[in-house]
């Protein structure tokens, strides 16, 4: 899966919220009024990099998510442990520990989950 700019990430949020949209009603959903033309393209540069597709009415296309937002997060996360926390997922964890991101509570709530698989 090739990496997507934050823009694009912002867009695709949008399209995973909607299901299906066109430009003006991810344009709509923009927090920072993006321009029609902008999004348009960006849309266009998803699709060529397989993120996203499209169905024609005439002239206008409405666009669809080829990626779940599940897939791209189980990406993501496998990245940035990589890239980040060498290859450790005990390390990541760790890290959101010390700074206070995750309490004890909330650790004792991963550690049920992975004893019940």
């Amino acid at each position: 899966m090739e990496k997507l700019t934050n823009k694009e990430e912002e867009i695709m949020h949008v399209l995973w919220q909607l299901e299906r949209a066109f430009v003006k009603e991810v344009v709509a959903q923009m927090p920072d009024g993006n321009h029609y033309n902008t999004v348009s393209t960006i849309i266009r540069n998803l699709e060529d990099k397989g993120y996203v597709s499209h169905q024609a009415y005439g002239k206008t296309h409405q666009y669809f998510p080829l990626v779940t937002i599940e897939a791209y997060r189980k990406q993501f996360i496998q990245t940035a442990t990589q890239k980040y926390f060498d290859n450790s997922y005990k390390d990541m964890v760790s890290f959101f520990a010390k700074e206070e991101k995750i309490s004890a509570k909330e650790l004792r709530e991963i550690l049920a989950l992975i004893e019940k698989k």
